[in-house]
């Protein structure tokens, strides 16, 4: 029996076990899908506070665990298999290991969704990015391209804007998703140039650890070009881990969990930081202040219980 179980080792969940940790709560965190969240992909982190030269996403990373260890947080890899959360204490399973908890903080995260093809992962971190926020400004004055048709691919190619030459916007259809409001902006934008029906086939070059050029290949009439860039976005979204909580936490219709009063979900005692419960801002800082937030109530929580 555990008195707090963080899921997730990322910005939220660290930030919960440091809090949780020095509170004398002994939280107990399971590392999950990717063991320090989407940071752990990163290279450099720039708008992170206290770092006035930037950091490296896994260094900052293991420095919050590090920190966690410190104040008495333990460390169990693996995923979470199933929960069950209708009464306490809560049950999770992680493949033949089951823990109990009287209190719960889910901070799973949300992974962004991919293209699938190999030279993507391989640069991933080395040009090939799934956030504009975090790493526009490395671009400042270079041609990007940015990948995607829905609101997320507009917002962030219009973001773009601020800092490279040009921005070229690829679909593989000749309609989009994106709201007219967002589309209209991006199309009233003279920096960014419209590519479709076409599809990113190969990012190069993975041999000098650096984009250079993609292969574009076109989904009307399967020819193939080439297009000298600097950088890759893949803005196709973001999938919450959330599958194992399925009809037992409240959620949205795109699967992030449902939150009120902060960090409380739709279960007494079950609470949720950073991207499992936040897909609008998705920034390192705002998941670590959930993280926070969401041990403080936790220990509330256990604290009202005894009394």
């Amino acid at each position: 029996m555990h008195k707090v179980i963080i899921i997730g080792s990322g910005c939220a969940g660290l930030t919960a076990a440091i809090y949780s940790g020095r509170a004398d709560l002994k939280p107990l965190v399971l590392d999950g899908y990717e063991p320090g969240g989407q940071l752990a992909l990163t290279t450099e982190v720039e708008n992170f506070p206290g770092f006035p030269n930037g950091i490296l996403g896994p260094e900052l990373i293991e420095n919050a665990r590090k920190q966690a260890q410190r104040f008495g947080a333990e460390f169990r890899a693996g995923a979470v298999t199933s929960v069950d959360l209708s009464r306490p204490p809560f049950k999770i399973t992680v493949g033949k290991e089951t823990y109990e908890a009287e209190a719960l903080i889910v901070a799973s995260g949300a992974s962004a969704r991919m293209l699938g093809i190999e030279s993507e992962r391989n640069l991933l971190g080395h040009g090939v990015s799934t956030c504009a926020t975090c790493d526009g400004a490395f671009f400042r004055n270079r041609e990007i391209l940015v990948v995607g048709g829905g609101d997320t691919a507009m917002e962030e190619a219009t973001f773009l804007t601020k800092f490279a030459k040009k921005v070229t916007l690829v679909h593989r259809r000749n309609e989009f998703r994106a709201s007219k409001i967002m589309l209209d902006r991006a199309h009233a934008n003279e920096k960014i140039v419209f590519m479709t029906p076409y599809a990113v086939d190969e990012v190069h070059d993975v041999s000098k650890k650096s984009v250079e050029l993609v292969t574009l290949k076109n989904m009307e009439t399967n020819e193939r070009r080439t297009l000298p860039v600097e950088g890759v976005f893949v803005a196709i979204g973001h999938e919450p881990n959330t599958k194992v909580f399925k009809g037992q936490l409240a959620m949205d219709e795109n699967g992030y969990l449902i939150t009120h009063d902060g960090p409380k979900t739709s279960v007494t005692g079950v609470f949720a930081a950073g991207d499992v419960q936040d897909h609008h801002y998705r920034q390192a800082i705002t998941a670590a202040g959930s993280g926070c937030m969401a041990a403080i109530d936790a220990e509330r929580f256990l604290s009202a219980q005894k009394s």
